[in-house]
């Protein structure tokens, strides 16, 4: 089997390339970054269940998160400038293309109900965002001691202009998209 890059290379550019008629492969989208945050608001008082968090978004990436912290105090939520707000991770390379390969093929089909993602989750500049209930549909994290359940929100940033031309390129890619 293919890695995405070689299937990339090998399969996706020239069939961009032939059905947008670009003159040049340059012209032809590709994935730049590939960005997972997760939020964890009140949890993150408590130093274990970071160090957990810590370890579970490195199981899932494969590269340590940084940590986020709140830009702005804001009384209604009761935060103040620079507590943490969760945690980011952004791939490139390799291991973006694993990741997503492993999102699509591995962690996608494990979702209970799982009927495709939403066509409609394009920004209009083409990139894509989706958002993931729980961590337990990655293998990578084992389903017994998990004291906790987080959410992810993931974007992948395309170099595409439009979004239907990034809806096209995550498709050859073997995104499912909902019809």
């Amino acid at each position: 089997m293919l890695s995405f890059k070689e299937h990339y290379e090998q399969v996706v550019i020239p069939s961009l390339k032939e059905e947008f008629k670009y003159g040049n492969v340059h012209q032809v989208p590709k994935l730049e970054k590939i960005v997972i945050n997760m939020g964890m608001g009140r949890k993150l008082l408590d130093k274990s269940v970071v160090e957990s968090a810590i370890d579970t978004l490195s199981r899932i990436s494969g590269q340590h998160p940084s940590l986020t912290r709140f830009a702005q105090s804001n009384a209604s939520f009761k935060v103040r400038e620079g507590m943490l707000a969760g945690l980011k991770v952004t791939l490139r390379g390799r291991r973006m293309y694993e990741f997503l390969q492993r999102l699509i093929y591995i962690a996608m089909p494990r979702i209970r109900d799982f009927r495709g993602v939403s066509p409609k989750s394009f920004d209009g500049r083409g990139n894509f965002s989706m958002g993931l209930k729980e961590q337990t549909v990655f293998p990578e994290v084992p389903y017994e001691g998990i004291t906790e359940l987080w959410g992810m929100d993931i974007n992948i940033v395309t170099t595409a202009r439009t979004d239907p031309e990034a809806k096209v390129l995550l498709e050859k890619f073997g995104m499912p998209f909902r019809s």
